[in-house]
């Protein structure tokens, strides 16, 4: 049984994120992943990071070719939220909601 830390280091998560692809992906040794478990059974932002990734690939393998589009009212709240409005297709543009 491994000690966990006695306290949460901030500029772990840092380090933390940047190898959760390759940890996902099975490309880490096995000294970084106990590591990384050691932080995610620390912090739980990094492990909402971790189940968001999850979710994504999830659904980007099973994401039909002829899935629909988001609704143009969706699309532009996304889209302002994320302070992007200048990417907006002209359309959504033109959607307030």
């Amino acid at each position: 049984m491994s000690a966990k830390p006695e306290r949460h280091v901030e500029g772990d998560c840092r380090r933390v994120l940047t190898e959760l692809n390759d940890y996902v992906d099975g490309e880490l040794s096995a000294e970084l992943c106990l590591e990384l478990e050691s932080h995610l059974d620390e912090c739980e932002n990094c492990q909402i990071v971790l189940d968001t990734l999850h979710k994504t690939i999830y659904l980007v393998q099973h994401l039909d070719d002829d899935s629909q589009e988001l609704p143009d009212d969706v699309t532009y709240r996304l889209f302002a939220v994320l302070d992007l409005e200048g990417y907006l297709p002209e359309q959504a543009g033109d959607v307030k909601g």
